[in-house]
């Protein structure tokens, strides 16, 4: 049985429409914008139109082990992969909408070969690219799920690294996000240099 997601055909309208026209097209997504500690990570995926990518969806309704399978697919099938990352010093400096743009364009500039689209539902990023918004692009494009999935794993992956280095705060739980459990480690220990200042908390 195939797992649920995004089917290739309904999942590719956007992409179909520009890869008929010549363009290389990318999605871009971040992960990381609402919590209180961390960085907000954006990736950009381009995938290859004669390799069908199924199973992929919006990260926030796949389960960690789905999303880490369906990671070690898109880095075996995509044209291109790029993230990046802007950290708590620089998200306080810029404001996270900001930030968050920052990231998608340090993500798209990784990318090789460059592409002609891009799709997103972010505001916008301001690259020579052509850029094509979509409301909730992640439930909408594979290209964009994919790397909603991409930014998802890897910034898990840093706040879990960041749980042995800062371990009073268990960040492998709660990814930084503000749960109860989160806050009252806050309120015992105060905010460690992971944290971004300013939030209500820290």
């Amino acid at each position: 049985m195939r797992p649920v997601g995004l089917e290739w055909d309904a999942g590719t309208q956007w992409e179909r429409e520009f890869w008929g026209r010549g363009f290389t097209v990318a999605g871009v997504d971040e992960a990381g914008r609402g919590p209180l500690a961390g960085p907000v990570v954006a990736a950009a995926v381009i995938l290859d139109p004669t390799r069908p990518l199924h199973g992929v969806g919006d990260s926030k309704t796949l389960s960690p082990e789905r999303r880490e399978a369906l990671l070690a697919m898109i880095l075996e099938q995509a044209v291109a992969v790029g993230v990046g990352m802007v950290g708590p010093r620089e998200i306080e400096r810029l404001n996270i909408l900001e930030a968050t743009r920052v990231a998608m364009r340090l993500a798209l500039a990784e990318l090789d070969p460059q592409p002609g689209v891009v799709l997103t539902d972010a505001a916008p990023l301001g690259g020579p690219w052509r850029e094509w918004a979509l409301l909730r692009a992640d439930g909408r494009s594979v290209s964009v799920a994919a790397a909603s999935v991409v930014a998802k794993v890897v910034r898990d992956r840093y706040m879990v690294a960041l749980d042995r280095q800062f371990p009073v705060y268990r960040f492998a739980r709660h990814k930084g996000y503000g749960t109860p459990e989160h806050l009252e480690a806050l309120r015992r220990y105060g905010p460690c240099e992971a944290h971004r200042r300013g939030w209500r908390g820290t």
